[in-house]
């Protein structure tokens, strides 16, 4: 398939990207990630490896692109879960002495 990743063509198959990806120790994910093979790495490893470009000249979003249409599964940065609504002190005692909580 070709892609243009910082307007740059590239002709990648998913069979050469898990080559290329075969013995290259993944980082660790802190933002977008990419699962090749059995493995779980961050996107911008996988466009400097496949690339052989320096991080700073491509984005995630162009990689993304790329993994995702070559069938690869591709996971968002995690959102952190919604604060929990604080209790009214007559919730917070019915909950403490185990009452149902009325909403």
């Amino acid at each position: 398939m070709r892609c243009v990743i910082a307007r740059f063509p590239f002709e990648l198959t998913k069979s050469g990207v898990l080559e290329t990806m075969k013995g290259i120790k993944p980082e660790e994910v802190v933002g977008d990630s990419v699962i090749i093979g059995r493995r779980l790495y961050p996107v911008k490893q996988v466009g400097q490896v496949i690339t052989r470009q320096d991080r700073r000249d491509f984005s995630v979003g162009e990689v993304l692109r790329a993994m995702t249409q070559l069938g690869f599964t591709c996971r968002g940065i995690p959102r952190a879960a919604a604060p929990a609504r604080a209790l009214s002190p007559l919730q917070h005692a019915s909950a403490m002495l185990g009452a149902p909580v009325a909403v």
